[in-house]
């Protein structure tokens, strides 16, 4: 699939921190309870680290327990891909952002209603971005 957002291996190197560039663009996982957003529930949007693309939404987020963030759903659905992921001996399916390939985590059907989907992502795929209070002047 052709993405809209292309760099080379030594451009995604330079732009991210270690743990960021294995995470997203290795296909690697943070140890659970580690990561900066899995206990954090400030407003807002988290974006893709490598690419800033919209993907999920404070308000859709919730405590699973598994020690990373969680959501029922994506904000920006039309912003997340996905992909079979047969690695470590298990069959899961690989949550991707469509607008540069970066790896985010994976989507479980154990999730809470409306969906029933828990995506399970990495801190280190994301950044967050606080909303601005209704009101606010730009």
């Amino acid at each position: 699939m052709s993405r809209k957002i292309e760099k080379t291996d030594a451009e995604w190197r330079a732009q991210l921190s270690p743990t960021q560039y294995q995470v997203a663009r290795q296909k690697g996982t943070e140890r659970a309870f580690t990561g900066e957003y899995w206990n954090f529930w400030e407003n807002g949007e988290y974006r893709c680290i490598c690419c800033g693309a919209p993907l999920f939404d404070s308000e859709h987020k919730f405590d699973a327990g598994c020690g990373w963030p969680s959501f029922w759903t994506a904000a920006a659905p039309d912003n997340v891909d996905e992909a079979e992921d047969h690695s470590h001996f298990m069959q899961r399916t690989e949550v991707l952002c469509r607008q540069c390939g970066a790896h985010l985590g994976h989507v479980f059907e154990d999730g809470p209603a409306p969906t029933g989907l828990r995506y399970c992502i990495n801190s280190a795929s994301v950044r967050f971005d606080p909303q601005r209070s209704s009101g606010e002047d730009d």
